[in-house]
């Protein structure tokens, strides 16, 4: 499932082509994705101008001069298409521009989401309520992240991959991340120092800002709007590594813990 770093990348490559456009045409070709698209959405869009693009967690923003914002999950599978040269089967949703550019939203699993809101209720929207910081803005920090995890018995990789303590995170990251700062997955969280929540904090953001510029990682469908892969994967440092070498000269091992796998080195983290 594409991360945050896919996120930014996917609105990133968006901004350049919607940004300050008109919508000329909005159109769903079916009713659903994983959940039902609103059935207003055309005549909400249609007409519109798009005034600005944004993130938050795992879900991209499109906001338009009508106070709406179009918010979109890319599930599994989904990228957007630009200026394709003809629909495919699963181009789902498409936006026209009056300059002439389109953008088709392709998601053959359908595990992604299309809505839209009014800017003003935007932080109450369902999926946003109870989330927690964007681990890169500066209201995520380690006295935060304490505060979060006190009296949690929980591991933190669980904890980091709860929306509530800090949105956006997923698997590849928090693996990452854990294994940058020398934390063990299965840590549990109220045991954590200080100390090692600063250099915590300051490996997922270091982690998250390496992916974005590298444009995220190649994992499965995931491709950029231009069509551009993400190439983070290749700086992995335990993700996927299960049997090669850590830095440390110890074998990075690979277990799963509730049904995801969980990379890292039993030498280095503690």
């Amino acid at each position: 499932m594409p991360e945050l770093p896919e996120v930014e990348t996917t609105v990133a490559g968006l901004r350049k082509v919607l940004d300050g456009q008109r919508i000329t045409r909005a159109e769903a070709f079916r009713a659903d994705l994983r959940w039902p698209i609103p059935e207003d959405l055309r005549q909400r869009l249609t007409g519109a101008t798009i005034t600005g693009l944004g993130r938050r967690a795992k879900y991209g923003l499109i906001y338009t001069d009508r106070d709406d914002v179009l918010i979109f999950h890319l599930g599994m599978s989904g990228r957007w298409r630009v200026d394709p040269a003809e629909m495919e089967k699963h181009d789902h949703f498409l936006l026209e521009t009056a300059a002439g550019r389109v953008v088709a939203l392709n998601d053959h699993r359908r595990f992604g989401s299309l809505d839209i809101v009014a800017n003003g209720t935007l932080a109450d929207y369902r999926f946003f309520a109870k989330m927690g910081p964007e681990p890169l803005s500066d209201e995520f920090d380690a006295e935060v992240l304490q505060k979060a995890l006190k009296g949690r018995k929980a591991p933190i990789k669980a904890m980091l991959l709860n929306q509530n303590i800090v949105a956006g995170l997923g698997n590849i990251y928090v693996c990452e991340a854990l294994h940058m700062a020398g934390i063990a997955p299965d840590a549990l969280s109220e045991k954590i120092s200080k100390p090692r929540l600063v250099k915590l904090v300051i490996a997922i953001k270091e982690v998250l800002t390496s992916a974005i510029a590298a444009g995220g990682s190649t994992l499965r469908d995931f491709a950029a709007p231009d069509g551009e892969l993400g190439y983070f994967a290749k700086d992995w440092r335990v993700y996927g590594r299960e049997g090669e070498v850590c830095g440390c000269g110890a074998q990075v091992k690979r277990r799963v813990d509730s049904g995801r796998s969980t990379f890292y080195c039993a030498k280095c983290q503690r």
